[in-house]
């Protein structure tokens, strides 16, 4: 593939999986300005990579596991960094609105839920919850099938527990 080629199908990938970019990084990190730095990493990262795409995958999987392994290094990086400084609670500086929804509040909630997982659960749950395959989910993660069911089941189960604390 000449550069010229390279150029247009990282063009094509970036259009049609942004939304793979977005959602990662809306899970691995609660600042705007972090999700943006995330994003232009992952691109970065495509775009370095596409010379080495393999057509054996299908570029969405392809696409998340660039953006997996680039949202995992940028999360441990950030929390070595945020560990150094004092950060105000968010809970503080959070206005709060009387027009959200419940389903927002929930919506919300299964988002800060999610971001307190172990890494490798955070990625299992994005891609579990944009309907992939568990076959899709092992080869994206580099893990076996059984895995990727047995530990779905275990995040299901802590995320449930998680909203039954929450309820009053």
């Amino acid at each position: 593939m000449d550069k010229q080629e390279q150029q247009k199908f990282f063009q094509e990938i970036i259009e049609r999986h942004k939304g793979i970019l977005f959602k990662i990084a809306r899970v691995y990190c609660r600042d705007e300005n972090d999700r943006q730095d995330l994003i232009q990493e992952m691109m970065i990262q495509i775009w370095q990579s596409v010379h080495r795409y393999n057509d054996k995958f299908k570029v969405s999987t392809w696409v998340y596991r660039i953006s997996l392994n680039v949202a995992i290094s940028f999360y441990r990086k950030s929390t070595t960094r945020a560990s150094r400084f004092t950060v105000l609670n968010e809970q503080i500086t959070e206005t709060p609105t009387q027009d959200k929804t419940e389903r927002e509040q929930q919506l919300n909630l299964l988002e800060q839920f999610i971001s307190e997982l172990k890494e490798i659960d955070k990625a299992l749950i994005i891609l579990y919850l944009e309907d992939n395959s568990h076959t899709e989910i092992a080869e994206i993660l580099g893990i076996s099938t059984s895995n990727v069911g047995t530990k779905i089941g275990r995040i299901k189960d802590k995320l449930k527990n998680r909203f039954s604390q929450s309820t009053p």
